[in-house]
């Protein structure tokens, strides 16, 4: 999982922010299309989390989204109507019109 500088900035300024120091991305089953993003504050690390340090952040990788997550990109647009955080997954297969809910194909790892 990588970090665009736009997306490092804005976890950076919320864990500024924020009573929690991490920041944990993970996906859930949900939405028309099977998949949702998550992000949620987080005091430390759970057993089995991934810790990405990237940019000056850490941010942690739930263990039950790891294979759904490999080599995603997480970036962040600022729109006149929104600021939100943006995935590029290419294991993401799908998505639902609204753009709410994804389909999402665990990583094949070789080996």
């Amino acid at each position: 999982m990588t970090l665009t500088d736009a997306a490092a900035a804005r976890v950076q300024a919320l864990q500024a922010a924020g009573e929690k120091p991490y920041l944990r991305v993970g996906v859930k089953n949900g939405g028309c299309a099977g998949m949702e993003y998550v992000l949620a504050y987080a005091e430390a690390p759970e057993a089995l989390d991934e810790v990405v340090e990237e940019k000056g952040v850490k941010i942690l990788i739930a263990a039950d989204s790891i294979l759904f997550l490999l080599g995603s990109e997480i970036d962040h647009e600022t729109t006149r109507l929104s600021s939100k955080f943006v995935f590029r997954n290419p294991n993401q297969t799908d998505a639902c019109g609204c753009g709410e809910s994804v389909t999402i194909a665990p990583a094949k790892l070789d080996g």
